[in-house]
């Protein structure tokens, strides 16, 4: 049988706004432009770190941590890595990048 009473219903209708109106913040909270550059913002420091660590493992070079106070000349002592491979690589991708867009460019005037 259906409650008819009346203040069991205005509990359960202030029960219902109150949960909606939770839902309603959480929502406006989780489309907010400061949350999203926030998590923004974490995904790329995140993505970058994978990325230097991956750099790192294909060079062989273990990152170590770095005393303040250390001597910066001393920090590559142990293991200098060789970058020549990799800036030749990122020279390159530049290059041919940069081929890719002029060539696209003149094809838009023709």
């Amino acid at each position: 049988m259906a409650e008819t009473d009346p203040d069991e219903l205005e509990r359960r209708i202030a029960r219902t706004r109150a949960e909606l109106a939770r839902t309603v913040d959480a929502i406006a909270d989780r489309v907010s432009p400061k949350r999203v550059a926030e998590r923004t913002v974490a995904d790329v420091k995140d993505r970058a770190g994978h990325f230097v660590a991956s750099v790192g493992d294909a060079l062989g070079v273990t990152p170590r941590p770095v005393e303040y106070g250390d001597d910066a000349q001393q920090v590559w002592d142990e293991e200098r890595p060789d970058l020549g491979a990799v800036l030749i690589g990122v020279g390159a991708v530049l290059v041919v990048g940069a081929a890719i867009v002029l060539w696209r460019r003149r094809r838009r005037r023709v």
